[in-house]
């Protein structure tokens, strides 16, 4: 099988590093390309197996995956650039072009075709990416969860939750380090240094995350079992509540969401 990602950005090239640390397509038969030679190189120096070209319709001609890493206003260009055909799957994370507004721009109705939107821990293999699909069947869908498995978590939607969804993870992920970075703040007028700061929280922000992705449990039942009667962190979990964190979190994804 392989893949042509057109677009070498910061996602594009995030997820062609992916996809050559994971285990189910080889660089070599990854083809990336862009009109921008650095970009291109710099792929080719940490894989030099992998393929580069500037031409989107040689990468496109060769490919059984076609993955659309391009801004959102590129893509009626792109596509009108390059033919596809039904025997090809199509995956775009090009942010905010849904499934229907890609059908339209293609000459091929029952084509494959994916929606994806990751967050940028995709470059860590982190990402949560979120999956919508048309004209996709079963075993279609699970090759692109599997892929994209590989680089974090992958999760298949109705793409009508995809705006509540992004909140979450997209946004989410700023939110998060939001909070890592006013945890450093207080850190700091405590006498802690702010990079022993930044990897103790982060550390805790990680290990709080394992508890819940593995242990299948809830936040509230892991706050309760760190939360002794009388003890300090039942007083900053009520200081957090009084101060109306949760209302405020709520708040920002459904703002997120407009």
């Amino acid at each position: 099988m392989k893949i042509a990602i057109i677009g070498a950005g910061n996602m594009g090239g995030a997820i062609a590093r992916g996809l050559c640390k994971g285990t189910i397509i080889p660089a070599a038969n990854i083809i990336v390309s862009d009109p921008s030679a650095q970009k291109l190189e710099a792929l080719k120096a940490d894989y030099p197996d992998i393929c580069t070209t500037s031409d989107n319709c040689q990468a496109a001609s060769q490919a059984d995956i076609v993955l659309l890493a391009v801004k959102p206003w590129l893509v009626h260009d792109v596509l009108s650039g390059i033919k596809l055909n039904e025997q090809q799957m199509l995956i775009s994370i090009a942010a905010g072009i849904s499934l229907g507004e890609i059908w339209n721009l293609l000459g091929c109705p029952q084509m494959p075709i994916f929606r994806l939107i990751p967050n940028t821990a995709i470059s860590e293999m982190q990402s949560m990416t979120l999956i919508a699909s048309a004209h996709a069947n079963a075993e279609q869908q699970q090759l692109v969860l599997d892929i994209f498995n590989e680089m974090g978590l992958a999760m298949l939607l109705p793409e009508e939750k995809f705006a509540a969804a992004t909140a979450m993870t997209s946004c989410g992920i700023a939110y998060a380090l939001k909070y890592i970075q006013a945890v450093m703040q207080a850190g700091i007028e405590l006498g802690i240094y702010p990079k022993d700061g930044m990897k103790m929280v982060a550390q805790s922000v990680k290990g709080a995350a394992e508890l819940i992705l593995k242990g299948d449990t809830h936040p509230a039942l892991e706050i309760d079992k760190v939360c002794t009667p009388g003890g300090l962190t039942i007083k900053g979990i009520n200081s957090l509540e009084h101060d109306g964190f949760t209302s405020a979190i709520i708040n920002a994804i459904k703002n997120s969401t407009i």
